[in-house]
């Protein structure tokens, strides 16, 4: 018989919630609520997730759907009234919801090691964990172009999506600094590793509205996460930037002959947080450890385009659940997809977002 790995964790898990149980009215342990985004994501994580917790251990796990923020989550602790169990929330709302003690502190070391041994905190990738938030999924902002326009050469890099020349057309944007910026330096030569250090200078402000100057006269804005492959399949634009989520359902789902290109992606995870004074806090803990495990990230990789945050989860991950194409190559986290990716620096953006948008939206009127 195959040993399971994390029946042991969950069961010292199990014996603290049941500890837990024994003080709290007997409803508190009913059932979990998990908070999530709603749509094709949640229902990837109701397959991968909470259908195997619940058969696992026998506590139902009720879904509800948020708008993101913290209003909500302070509302309820505020009022000492917290029905939220566990919350999926970005990195920002993650760090400042800690600060403001909005949120749990988590125990770290008791999320379950890889298979091989190697401790969650190894095998995670870097910055995927946060004192009150675990991470769960990679999801990228990448560019994609319509293959059917270039018959010839294809665009590979992040510098073709500045080269207009070699592959002409217009290209689709978001309406933002954030994410342009970033793209336009790394377009010029600036390694990932360097992008913000140089971003926060005037000298890298300049090079990177220099280098959007080279292709202003052929863009087209978006402002929506569903615009980009519209805008491909109507042939507004021949590339676009994009959520790597979207341009995959349509690559799927409606067959589109688009073509992602990884190079220069720039990434940003979503962490899952137990809300402060959680009535379920021991169960809400032995969820987000069970659904961060290395085969329940791996099987949400089987519902959605998005990554893995543990590193061992890459080789397990197998064909799409209903389309039955293989997934591997199609996430962020593959790593030939991510030797060039950038993550996200949202303290850089709390720190300059209103400069530089002050500065994106004068340029946009020139």
């Amino acid at each position: 018989m195959k040993v399971d790995p994390y029946r042991p964790h969950l069961a010292v898990l199990g014996m603290a919630f049941l500890g837990l149980c024994a003080a709290l009215p007997a409803q508190a342990a009913d059932s979990l609520t998990v908070v999530s985004w709603g749509g094709a994501y949640t229902r990837s994580q109701v397959e991968a997730y909470h259908k195997p917790f619940t058969a696992r251990t026998g506590i139902p796990v009720r879904s509800e759907n948020h708008e993101g923020g913290l209003a909500r989550i302070k509302a309820q602790v505020e009022a000492g009234e917290v029905t939220w169990d566990v919350v999926d929330l970005v990195l920002s709302d993650i760090v400042r919801g800690c600060e403001e003690g909005l949120l749990e502190p988590l125990d770290l070391d008791l999320l379950p090691p890889a298979p091989n041994g190697r401790s969650a905190r190894d095998d995670f990738v870097a910055g995927t964990l946060h004192e009150c938030g675990v991470g769960s999924v990679v999801w990228s902002t990448i560019f994609a172009y319509d293959d059917t326009k270039f018959p010839g050469a294809k665009p590979a890099s992040i510098e073709d999506l500045f080269d207009t020349g070699t592959f002409p057309g217009k290209r689709g944007l978001r309406r933002t600094p954030r994410v342009n910026l970033e793209f336009a330096l790394m377009a010029d030569g600036v390694p990932a590793a360097k992008v913000y250090e140089l971003l926060a200078t005037e000298e890298g402000i300049d090079r990177a509205f220099a280098k959007l100057d080279s292709i202003k006269d052929d863009i087209v804005w978006w402002i929506a996460g569903a615009q980009p492959p519209q805008l491909l399949a109507d042939g507004e634009v021949v590339m676009t930037t994009a959520y790597n989520g979207p341009i995959f359902n349509a690559q799927v789902q409606d067959r589109q002959p688009f073509v992602i290109v990884w190079d220069g992606q720039i990434w940003d995870i979503d962490l899952w947080a137990i809300p402060k004074g959680a009535r379920n806090r021991d169960a809400a803990m032995a969820f987000i450890s069970f659904a961060t495990n290395t085969q329940r990230l791996a099987a949400q990789a089987s519902w959605i385009s998005y990554g893995p945050v543990r590193q061992s989860s890459i080789p397990l991950i197998g064909s799409h659940a209903e389309a039955g194409i293989p997934m591997r190559a199609l996430i962020p986290t593959a790593p030939e997809n991510f030797q060039t990716a950038l993550q996200s620096d949202f303290e850089f953006w709390t720190d300059y977002q209103d400069d530089l948008k002050e500065r994106f939206d004068a340029w946009l009127s020139e």
